[in-house]
């Protein structure tokens, strides 16, 4: 695959470029409980254009009723079947396994219980119960005593399967411990190794496609190592939103499965153009009224504008530094200069 070394331009406005956003939720539309500036009008407008919207969340423990609820609570009118969770990726690879009416040992919330059931399987609570899966999803409500049933499982020799495997999951109040945490307990305690199905592997994505029917998808995520890295594995193109997760010097430092397709403040980057981003190592790369360049004394930036287009042109400068590896180069300076 071609090493990305700067964000792409588009003409058109994204909701006009592409037929479906696939849209992570959490640090992207919102918040906690709470929809996140810019979301609700900037969706509501996409939509308007003609851009169908999925919700595609590693988030396992709500179902995709709940979902779209919140959603629509919000100002966001959503039907259940826009919403694509881990849970359901997971349960398909598992029935995809084992025979229709089979025991799971299912530790989660009640989006993993319903992604089960509707692939016909049970979900059981102990490991006495004889399960021949077991799968780990996120709750809010994880109790120390459901570790250790999946423990139990997982050392007798159970199939193991997770949801997801990130780390951290933010809120209304801050980041907060997420699934990835749970199952590196299990880890520690088994030597066990689950198989994922949630972004960025490939049964997410696959999920994803087979669910909302895209034929030209953007992937729309706050997350380098889940969001854009799904995109990556599965040759789509993606947006980056800064509203969540990822911070705009662990951007510059992005090996190239972590580099987005674009890049925007906030959900507003879907209903217009994408600037290019011109220039060489030699002359460095201008966007907007920014011009940066890359050397062994850190990365440089001169001018003024957007933040954002000074953001895209240290990209350009860093990662075509870095090459196909990740840039180490001093960005400080240079961040502070465009305000970010």
């Amino acid at each position: 695959m071609t090493v990305r070394t700067r964000t792409d331009g588009s003409r058109r406005a994204l909701d006009a470029a592409y037929d479906t956003a696939l849209l992570d939720l959490d640090g992207v539309v919102y918040a906690g409980g709470d929809a996140i500036a810019h979301a609700v009008e900037s969706l509501k407008a996409a939509r308007g254009q003609g851009m169908r919207l999925a919700y595609v969340t590693n988030n396992a423990a709500r179902t995709p009723h709940t979902v779209a609820e919140h959603l629509t609570r919000l100002g966001v009118p959503a039907a259940p079947e826009e919403v694509v969770t881990s849970a359901q990726a997971v349960a398909r690879l598992i029935a995809e396994e084992v025979p229709a009416g089979s025991k799971v040992l299912a530790i989660g919330g009640e989006g993993l219980m319903e992604a089960l059931r509707e692939r016909g399987l049970r979900p059981v609570g102990s490991a006495d119960d004889d399960p021949v899966a077991a799968v780990q999803g996120y709750s809010p409500d994880l109790r120390w005593s459901q570790l250790a049933e999946m423990a139990y499982a997982v050392e007798r020799g159970v199939p193991w399967f997770a949801s997801n495997t990130d780390r951290t999951i933010p809120g209304g109040r801050g980041i907060a411990p997420g699934n990835g945490a749970a199952v590196e307990a299990v880890r520690i305690a088994t030597g066990g190794t689950p198989r994922v199905a949630g972004k960025p592997l490939p049964p997410m994505h696959r999920e994803s496609v087979l669910r909302t029917g895209a034929r030209t998808p953007l992937v729309v995520g706050d997350r380098l190592d889940t969001d854009i890295e799904g995109a990556y594995a599965g040759g789509v193109d993606s947006l980056l939103v800064l509203t969540g997760v990822t911070r705009a010097a662990e951007l510059l430092a992005a090996e190239p499965r972590h580099r987005p397709t674009y890049v925007a403040a906030d959900l507003r980057g879907l209903l217009g153009p994408h600037p290019e981003v011109p220039g060489s190592a030699d002359e460095g790369f201008r966007c907007g009224g920014w011009t940066a360049t890359a050397s062994s004394d850190g990365l440089a930036i001169e001018g003024a504008g957007d933040p954002v287009d000074g953001l895209r042109a240290l990209c350009a400068a860093a990662w075509t530094y870095a090459g196909d590896g990740g840039c180490g180069l001093d960005a400080g300076k240079a961040l502070g200069r465009v305000g970010l």
